[in-house]
């Protein structure tokens, strides 16, 4: 018998059961603190809830490893629990947007098949709108009158259901915005998780802290991206069901946030809200911002209370975390100096900078696409081996679709996309899909997107439309229009009638163009 070829294939026991192995560690060190409960969690109390939902998903329901469970909820402890518990049996958990309108979560049940579907009660109305497959044998609401998460699934009796899985099982199933109109799923396997967590320990993203504050929702990579490196160093999370400027500022008061991420528009909230005056910021440590570069004027804001605040930069398909700005000295005006920078790739990552038609590298201070190359990333979109192909080369470099530039120092400076897609909040959004959704009206002949810059949200969708002969529809119209069919970070803030649309001296739309009209 020769060695083992490749140990991310062998399963073992670990992989996984973050709840098991924690608790067998530190089982009473705090794990959680709910700030909608005010409840405090030990690692030991996370480890027993994990392994009852465990028990009642696998002797109730029947779920087994490679069965799928979609989750529409925000950030609750329940959350959690299915993670925890579906890494425990090797459940694949889809955690879906409640942002999301019926097409687009129809069209993402259909390709995930999921066999139980779990939803918080505020959205039982929506769930109850959806095309739910036939594959789904099990609608769970979490919180309604009965409470089913608490006197049924809780109460199952408390036993290890844990099974060995391999680092190259799959954990997640993320959807994200991209190019077309059709959302991407992307397979997110227990080697990304753990590569990702072991990066930003590394790197010095979380170890200093011991309470760190989970802003970016479940539904995206983002909010597993926070929570998993937390639980696996034993440091403490702190919940809060959704974005809360209000409720931030006083964690922040208490003293129970250390660390926490955020884009931009997050931290324009917090500035901007009655409360902020009056905290006192003494016990945070660092901001990180993610999604798009901060703007000057909004980290001087918190350099100036001696909080560091400095960039990072990733995606769900090549991290999720790849570059971070490191402080080189203790000088807080470095990092305003560099602002616009989002630093350097973590420890356990490769970047390059390519020329778009050639693929070779570029020099210092040239612009061409970022890619990337590391153990974390993912493993491809579901069921699309040709968007996958496009993405991931066959030396396993991630082409990203940023345009980037290095400097002289080696810092590396995000210069926008080298597609369509643009970024709205930290969202991404596909022009392609809303001007889709303006062409279903029946007065609409053609639609071009495009995103404008945003002073709170960075940027933000507008479009202009060309009506059929003899029909014409108002701007209200239009976007209540959208609204019925695209979340609402998505719906355009302007909408215009024009004689045609704009088009490059190759006959495609021109994006460009609309930029500049709306500028």
């Amino acid at each position: 018998m020769g060695f083992i070829q490749n140990y991310d294939d062998l399963p073992m026991n670990w992989v996984g059961d973050w709840a098991g192995r924690r608790a067998a560690l530190t089982p009473y060190r705090t794990a959680l603190y709910d700030a909608f409960t005010q409840k405090t969690y030990t690692f030991q109390d996370m480890n027993d809830r994990a392994c009852r939902v465990g028990a009642y998903l696998s002797d109730a329901l029947g779920l087994c490893k490679g069965d799928v469970l979609a989750l529409i909820s925000r950030n609750r402890i329940e959350s959690i629990d299915l993670y925890l518990a579906c890494g425990k049996l090797g459940i694949i958990l889809a955690p879906l947007s409640q942002r999301l309108k019926k097409p687009e979560l129809d069209d993402l049940l259909t390709r995930l098949q999921p066999r139980v579907l779990v939803h918080e009660h505020q959205y039982a109305e929506l769930v109850l709108a959806l095309s739910v497959p036939s594959s789904v044998q099990a609608l769970i609401n979490i919180d309604d009158d009965q409470n089913i998460f608490e006197t049924l699934i809780l109460k199952t009796d408390l036993r290890a259901v844990n099974v060995p899985l391999a680092m190259t099982d799959r954990c997640l199933y993320v959807h994200t915005g991209g190019t077309t109109a059709v959302p991407k799923i992307c397979i997110v396997s227990y080697r990304q998780m753990v590569w990702n967590s072991v990066d930003i320990l590394a790197t010095g993203l979380a170890g200093a802290y011991q309470k760190v504050l989970i802003t970016f929702p479940f539904f995206h990579i983002g909010g597993w991206n926070t929570f998993t490196p937390l639980f696996h160093a034993g440091i403490t999370s702190v919940l809060m069901r959704e974005f809360n400027p209000g409720l931030i500022l006083e964690l922040i008061h208490e003293g129970r946030v250390e660390n926490f991420g955020a884009v931009e528009a997050m931290l324009q909230f917090l500035i901007a809200h009655p409360k902020f005056a009056e905290t006192d910021f003494s016990h945070l440590k660092a901001i990180t911002t993610a999604a798009a570069p901060c703007s000057k004027a909004v980290m001087k804001v918190f350099l100036d209370k001696g909080i560091p605040i400095s960039q990072t930069y990733g995606m769900t398909e090549a991290g999720p975390s790849n570059f971070a700005y490191i402080a080189r000295s203790d000088s807080l005006d470095e990092l305003l100096v560099n602002s616009a920078s989002i630093g350097m790739s973590m420890f356990h990552c490769d970047a390059k900078i390519v020329d778009q038609e050639t693929g070779c590298d570029v020099e210092p201070g040239q612009i061409g696409v970022l890619c990337l190359r590391s153990p974390h990333n993912f493993d491809g979109y579901l069921d699309d081996p040709a968007r996958t192909e496009k993405v991931i080369h066959p030396d396993g470099w991630m082409e990203t679709g940023d345009l980037a530039m290095q400097d002289q120092d080696g810092l590396v400076f995000i210069q926008g996309r080298a597609d369509n897609m643009f970024i709205s909040g930290g969202e991404n959004i596909s022009p392609e899909e809303i001007e889709q959704a303006l062409m279903k009206h029946p007065a609409v002949a053609g639609a071009i997107c495009a995103g404008i810059p945003d002073p709170q949200w960075g940027q933000a969708p507008v479009a202009l439309v060309m009506f059929h002969a003899g029909r014409s529809a108002g701007e209200e119209e239009l976007k209540a229009f959208c609204r019925d069919s695209l979340a609402d970070y998505k719906v355009p803030k302007q909408v215009r009638p024009v004689a045609e649309l704009p088009l490059t001296g190759a006959g495609k739309l021109n994006r460009h163009a609309v930029v500049t009209m709306f500028s």
